[in-house]
C-alpha cells in the first residue's frame, strides 16, 4: 500500500511503535459480528476473483514488510492502508463490552485484552453447549436439490471466513456452457439458528434485489446434506481492494469520483428498498473484467437487513475499519452505510485510513473519539469540494450525513451527469412536515426560503422524480413514485408502510416551495458553511409571516419538553413581545431531548 499520509505518532495505550509505516501486528481485525442473543458469523467473500492466487504472504503486493512469520496470512481486512492516532490518556475501551460479550458465547468466560478472535464462533453459535443445540436445528432450506446435475464444479478461486466460492460452469439449462461464481457454505459451520437465519436472508436478498447494474446477479441457490450452493454472476476484475493496492494506495480525484459514483448508485437503490448492506469495504466491490473502466458490482449481503421506515437496529455487525460509530452505539439504520463509503472515499482519496489502530479496541476509540486528518499530505493538493465531500460522510452524527442520493449532487460530483435516484428520506421528512404543527411548518416553510442552490438542486431533483402535474405533488405522486421503483425486497422491508403515515398528504396538494419546507433536513443543514447566514435569513422570514405570542408552556408542548425544561427556555421568548427570539427559533428547528444527568452517553453496551 502507498505510503501513511498520517502523522508520525502512535496509540500509546496500544502499545504500538511510532513508526508510521508499521502494518497490524500477527491478528489482525476481521468482521465485528455480535448480536443480541448470539455471536453471528456468516461473512465472506460472495464472489471472489477468478484465478486469483493469494500467497503465503499476502503482504507481497505492498511496500512494507510483513509482521507475519511465513506461512502465516493475514485477513483480508489487514491489507487496507493504515493510520494511527496519538491519544493524551488511555480512555476506557469501548470494545470490552462487546469482546467480553463474544467470549461469552464462545465459552469462556474471563475477558481478555487484544483483537477479537479472527474465527468468530464458526458461524456464530461457537459457545458452550452449541453441540448439543446443533442436533435440533433445522437445515433445511427448500432449495434445489440436483446442482451436481445441473452445475460442473471448477477451482476454488476464493475463501472468506465461512464459506468458500469456486467457478462453475453449466450443464443444461438457461446457463449452459455459461461460466458462474458458485458461493459453497457449509452446514457443518451453521451451528445456530442465527447461523442458518443469515443464510437464508442472504438467498432472499440477494434474489429481492438483483437486476441494479452495480449488484451481482443472483441466479439460483441450491443445497444438499453438507451444503448450500449459492449460484451467482461471476465478476473477473477483481476486487477493488486490489485495484487500491496495485495504484500505490491512492486515486486521482477524477477516478475515485468514478468508483464511488458507482457505489452511491447502488446504495441508493438498497436504501430505497429498505436494505442495510452493513459490510461495505473495498473487499466487497468486484470488477466485472479486467479493462480500467470495467463495470463495479457490490457482493456479500450476508450481514445485510431488511428495515422499516424509522426502524433502529441495534446488534453491532461489519468489518472494524469501516463500522460507523452509531453501529457501536447499537441504534442506527441506513446512515451507517454511508459512514463506511466516507471512509473508503478517504481511502481512495489519501491512501490511508481516517481511523487507525493495531486492535479493535484502538480502532473503535478511534472512531467514536478520533477525527479524520485533512491536514498531511496529499489532502492540501486535493479540492476543498471533494475534502468537504468526505466530511459530510464521515460525520458522526448520523443525522447530519447526507443519503447517497444528496451525495450524488455534492458539488464535487455535480458534473458527473449521472440520475439522481429518488431518495426514501424525503418520505420520512414529508411524514413528519404533514403531521407536525402549524407553528413548526410556518418555521420550517421560513427556513425552505433561505436554502442555497446546492440544496435546492437535490430537491428539485427529488420533486420531478415525483412527476409533479400542473407543478402539485400529492399522496398518489409519492404512492407512484415508490411503486415505480419497487422490487419484493421492498415488500419485505414494508417500506410502502410509511405512505400510511402520510395519509393526511391524500387531502391537499404540495407545491415545489411547500414540499422544499417539507423535505429539508435542519440537522444537515446545520453542517452546511452558510448555516449561521441561513438561519439568520429564515428568522427574517419566520418574523414577517410565522411567528407570533407563545407561552413557555406551549413551547414545551410543541417540542415535547416537560416542566423540567422551562428554566433552560428563558431566553427562547423575547420578553418584549413574548415571541421566539433567534436563539428560540434556531432551538425549536433542531428539536431538543433532555436526558436525566445520571445516564451515562455515548457508551456501547452489549
Amino acid at each position: 500500500m502507498g505510503h501513511c499520509c498520517s502523522k508520525s505518532v502512535a496509540v500509546e495505550n496500544e502499545g504500538a511503535s511510532a513508526n508510521h509505516h508499521v502494518k497490524p501486528p500477527h491478528v489482525s481485525p476481521a468482521p465485528v459480528i455480535v448480536g443480541n442473543n448470539s455471536v453471528s458469523g456468516f461473512s465472506d467473500a460472495s464472489t471472489a476473483t477468478p484465478g486469483r492466487s493469494t500467497p503465503a504472504n499476502s503482504f507481497s503486493t505492498s511496500p512494507f514488510t510483513s509482521p507475519l512469520p511465513p506461512g502465516v496470512a493475514p485477513s483480508p481486512a489487514a491489507k487496507t492502508p493504515g493510520r494511527k492516532f496519538r491519544w493524551p490518556l488511555p480512555p476506557p475501551s469501548p470494545a470490552k463490552p462487546i469482546m467480553a460479550a463474544l467470549l461469552r458465547r464462545q465459552g469462556k468466560t474471563k475477558p481478555k485484552d487484544g483483537p477479537i478472535p479472527e474465527e468468530q464462533g464458526e458461524g456464530g453459535g461457537g459457545g458452550a453447549g452449541a453441540e448439543g443445540g446443533e442436533r435440533s436445528l433445522d437445515k433445511s432450506f427448500g432449495y434445489g436439490k440436483n446442482f451436481g446435475a445441473k452445475f460442473e464444479l471448477g477451482k476454488e478461486v476464493g475463501r472468506g471466513h465461512f464459506g468458500h466460492t469456486c467457478w462453475a460452469k453449466g450443464k443444461k439449462g438457461d446457463l449452459k456452457g455459461q461460466s458462474v461464481a458458485v458461493k459453497i457454505i457449509s452446514k457443518a459451520k451453521m451451528t445456530s439458528a442465527i447461523a442458518i437465519e443469515d443464510v437464508r436472508r442472504e438467498v432472499k436478498m440477494l434474489k429481492a434485489l438483483s437486476g441494479h447494474k452495480n449488484l451481482v446477479k443472483f441466479h439460483d441457490a441450491f443445497e444438499d446434506v453438507n451444503n448450500v450452493y449459492i449460484v451467482m454472476e461471476l465478476c473477473e476484475g477483481g476486487e477493488l481492494l486490489d485495484r487500491i493496492l496495485d495504484r500505490g494506495g491512492r486515486y486521482t480525484e477524477d477516478d475515485a469520483k468514478a468508483i464511488i459514483l458507482q457505489i452511491l448508485d447502488v446504495v441508493a437503490f438498497c436504501h430505497l428498498q429498505g436494505v442495510v448492506h452493513r459490510d461495505l469495504k473495498p473487499e466487497n466491490f468486484l470488477f466485472v473484467s479486467k479493462q480500467e473502466d470495467a463495470l463495479m458490482k457490490a457482493i456479500d449481503f450476508g450481514l445485510s437487513d431488511f428495515v422499516r421506515p424509522d426502524q433502529r437496529l441495534n446488534d453491532i455487525v461489519g468489518s472494524a475499519y469501516y463500522v460507523a460509530p452509531e453501529v457501536l452505539h447499537r441504534s442506527y439504520s441506513v446512515e451507517a452505510d454511508l459512514w463506511s463509503i466516507g471512509v473508503i472515499s478517504y481511502i481512495l482519496l489519501c491512501g490511508s485510513r481516517p481511523f487507525w489502530a493495531r486492535t479493535e479496541s484502538g480502532i473503535f476509540r478511534s472512531v467514536l473519539r478520533a477525527n479524520p486528518n485533512f491536514d498531511d499530505t496529499p489532502w492540501p493538493s486535493i479540492s476543498p469540494e471533494a475534502k468537504d465531500f468526505v466530511k459530510r460522510l464521515l460525520n458522526k452524527d448520523h443525522r447530519k450525513r447526507m443519503t447517497s442520493a444528496q451525495a450524488l449532487t455534492h458539488p464535487w460530483l455535480r458534473n458527473e451527469n449521472v440520475p439522481i435516484p429518488l431518495d426514501i428520506l424525503i418520505y420520512k421528512l414529508v411524514k413528519s412536515y404533514v403531521r407536525a404543527s402549524p407553528l413548526k411548518r410556518a418555521a420550517l416553510k421560513a427556513l425552505s426560503k433561505a436554502l442555497t442552490e446546492d440544496e435546492l438542486i437535490y430537491l428539485r431533483a427529488q420533486f420531478s422524480l415525483l412527476e409533479p402535474k400542473d407543478g402539485y405533488v400529492s399522496l398518489d405522486n409519492f404512492r407512484g413514485a415508490l411503486m415505480k421503483n419497487s422490487t419484493d425486497a421492498m415488500k419485505e422491508s414494508r417500506v410502502p408502510e410509511i405512505l400510511h403515515l402520510m395519509e393526511p398528504l391524500s387531502y391537499k396538494k404540495m407545491d415545489f416551495e411547500e414540499f422544499c419546507a417539507a423535505a429539508i433536513s435542519v440537522y444537515q443543514l446545520e453542517v452546511h458553511p452558510e448555516w449561521d447566514n441561513i438561519a439568520t435569513t429564515a428568522f427574517e422570514h419566520f418574523e414577517e409571516a410565522g411567528n407570533r405570542v407563545i407561552s413557555v408552556e406551549e413551547l414545551a408542548q410543541e417540542m415535547s419538553l416537560g416542566p423540567s425544561a422551562y428554566a433552560l427556555m428563558g431566553d427562547w421568548i423575547r420578553r418584549s413581545d413574548g415571541k421566539l427570539s433567534f436563539v428560540g427559533f434556531t432551538k425549536f428547528l433542531h428539536g431538543v431531548t433532555l436526558r436525566s444527568s445520571n445516564t451515562r452517553h455515548h457508551r456501547p453496551v452489549v
